[in-house]
């Protein structure tokens, strides 16, 4: 970082960082964040108030955009980049907030008469170069370690974005084998497209089977929030995402448990 960079870094900090009380009680809010250690919590604090300072949260339909909504957001967003780049959320500048639920459970019944659940996205997309929109309702109900997570997978779509289009393959750091990430992710996918399409009810949101760029985002969403389900029916998965994210999650909620 230039000395310019590092100049204007400290300054948006100095005057613009987000209360330590406020900070506090979103963490306790969180419980996908519990287990962070004190480094990793300033860490996340530092780059949260930088991506709500650096980014427009512009209210639609009617919305209410507050200070929890935007920490909300803020620190799930950059729960994913804690150990990635801090320029990960280039390239966009804007989240645009509604105030209702975005996404909607769905049942259909196939030519079998099984019945399959998915998720429609209404609203709640990640546009290539252009905004991020969220339900403010689907914020207020993500983060809670059950497995739903639309400010985690909306944002793992980002990520995915770098290098061009969403397609569940993201710039993959030096040092990880392109080849064994398609690979695996390749095999889990269609793994889980045959058990749906079998009837199966899985442990993985069937929404996973939409397209492998949903299917990246799903299981980032599970990696975080429900960790001992992805490793229980995808090691490899895990494992990817564990060298993608340089985190592993369900470490850190095992000894905050046990703590």
């Amino acid at each position: 970082m230039s000395w310019f960079g590092r100049w204007r870094r400290a300054r948006i900090l100095d005057k613009h960082a987000i209360p330590p009380d406020a900070f506090r009680a979103v963490v306790e809010r969180l419980p996908i964040l519990h287990g962070l250690t004190a480094d990793e919590l300033a860490r996340l604090r530092e780059a949260a108030s930088l991506f709500i300072h650096d980014k427009a949260f512009s209210a639609a339909g009617g919305a209410d955009v507050d200070d929890i909504t935007q920490h909300l957001i803020a620190l799930q967003a950059c729960l994913l980049t804690l150990n990635l780049s801090e320029d990960s959320y280039r390239g966009w500048s804007e989240i645009i907030l509604y105030p209702d639920e975005f996404l909607r459970q769905r049942e259909e019944m196939d030519e079998a008469g099984v019945v399959h659940h998915s998720r429609d996205i209404l609203a709640g997309e990640s546009w290539h170069g252009g905004p991020l929109v969220l339900s403010i309702a689907d914020v207020a109900a993500s983060g809670l370690a059950d497995g739903f997570n639309v400010v985690l997978h909306e944002f793992a779509h980002k990520l995915d974005m770098l290098n061009g289009d969403a397609n569940g393959f993201p710039p993959l750091h030096r040092g990880m084998d392109a080849a064994s990430w398609a690979r695996d992710f390749s095999a889990a996918y269609e793994d889980l497209c045959a058990r749906v399409d079998a009837g199966e009810d899985t442990a993985i949101d069937p929404y996973a089977t939409t397209d492998p760029a949903e299917f990246f985002a799903v299981l980032t969403e599970v990696f975080f929030e429900t960790p001992h389900v992805l490793l229980t029916e995808s090691p490899a998965i895990y494992r990817q995402l564990q060298q993608f994210y340089r985190q592993h999650p369900l470490a850190r909620l095992e000894s905050h448990a046990h703590a």
